[in-house]
């Protein structure tokens, strides 16, 4: 059985937004029309408490700097998605009708979370992993915002926990953070994840 997730279609992430990817909005059509295609549909939702530590002026820092966290380096982002925000819902085009589930990540203030399935020690579950498996979702379809960040690493832990996963690329927009998109296309083949 088929699964689309769909990766952070928040306002803080489309243009206009505080932490807006380009053309972010311009993929919102295309993931709806995907919608009625798939078996399940899961929305990710980036959800920040206001002392989150990825926040840059948190640490009087600049944003897109890097820091060093326990679990690894971190970039410091802009303040974004905060928790009851609006910058933190979800962008008024896409059809929340559809959804099955909505996971909210990051919400943890010591920990950043890029996956859909982990926080970014790596180890730290969402749950999303025992929710699919026990609906029988195994061949998974990413989405959404932004490809080389909690895209990618969300359909790389999906292999490594044992689905299929192909992301759709022409669903997806990316930052592109000193070169990140190739290093993430790339990290991603080899990983194991189809890029459709």
């Amino acid at each position: 059985m088929r699964a689309l997730i769909v990766v952070d279609m928040q306002v803080d992430f489309c243009p206009g937004g505080a932490l807006a990817v380009a053309s972010g909005d311009e993929i919102i059509a295309p993931i709806n029309a995907l919608m009625p295609r798939f078996d399940a549909v899961i929305l990710t939702q980036d959800w920040h408490p206001a002392d989150h530590a990825s926040f840059a002026d948190n640490h009087g820092a600049a944003p897109f700097s890097t820091t060093q966290m326990p679990y690894g380096p971190q970039v410091l982002w802009p303040r974004h998605c905060v928790i009851g925000s609006d910058g933190a819902a979800f962008h008024a085009g896409l059809d929340l009708s559809r959804a099955d589930l909505i996971l909210r990540k990051g919400f943890r203030p010591g920990i950043d979370s890029y996956s859909a399935f982990f926080e970014n020690d790596r180890s730290t579950a969402t749950g999303l992993a025992g929710y699919l498996r026990d609906r029988g979702l195994d061949d998974l379809h990413f989405v959404g915002l932004a490809q080389d960040f909690c895209v990618a690493w969300s359909a790389m832990d999906a292999v490594r926990l044992g689905f299929g996963a192909t992301v759709i690329e022409t669903a997806t927009r990316a930052i592109d953070l000193d070169g990140s998109l190739e290093a993430a296309r790339d990290a991603m083949r080899a990983a194991g994840v189809t890029l459709a």
